[in-house]
């Protein structure tokens, strides 16, 4: 998605824990995360600006990251079958060298139409739905399932570009 943007990078993963704490609110969880991956990943470079992000989908108050498991996937497919639910994306930037940061906030809301058990358990034999927020990806062949969003549609995909672009330009001055 970066290249999509233009935005010149190397991919740096940081492996940090993403335990939710107790009576952690979504959007606080989501920001905490990525912060801490932003920084993580700072801290092994002397210059630039590096990203974090993370991806949360909430449903009913429930907060949904990839699923540990096909019975898991299977799960938050059931629970976000006919009804709305939001995604939230953070994105934290960190100067590496001055350890100066930020971290914005996107949230989309998502319509998923109802779904058989058949489709799910289709879907599931995919494999697609195993390392996505809430257990699917809008971009990819759970597309058919979404009926609707209000907001950043590559905030559902994973990044959302328009915010990210307007953090860096003012971050950078």
């Amino acid at each position: 998605m970066l290249d999509l943007a233009g935005i010149s990078h190397i991919i740096d993963p940081a492996n940090i824990d993403e335990t939710i704490l107790a009576d952690e609110m979504p959007a606080g969880y989501a920001n905490r995360i990525a912060l801490d991956k932003a920084k993580k990943s700072a801290e092994r470079h002397q210059a630039g600006i590096v990203i974090g992000a993370d991806t949360i989908v909430v449903v009913g108050g429930e907060v949904l990251g990839k699923p540990a498991s096909r019975e898991d996937a299977a799960r938050m497919l059931r629970l976000l079958s006919g009804r709305e639910h939001e995604v939230i994306t953070a994105v934290a930037l960190v100067d590496a060298q001055t350890g100066r940061s930020v971290v914005g906030l996107e949230v989309t809301e998502v319509k998923v139409r109802e779904l058989s058990s058949s489709e799910i358990e289709d879907y599931l034999d995919t494999g697609e739905p195993f390392d996505k927020a809430g257990a699917y990806g809008i971009q990819g062949r759970a597309s058919v399932f979404v009926e609707g969003i209000r907001g950043c549609f590559f905030n559902v995909v994973g990044l959302p570009l328009a915010r990210l672009d307007r953090m860096i330009k003012e971050f950078q001055t």
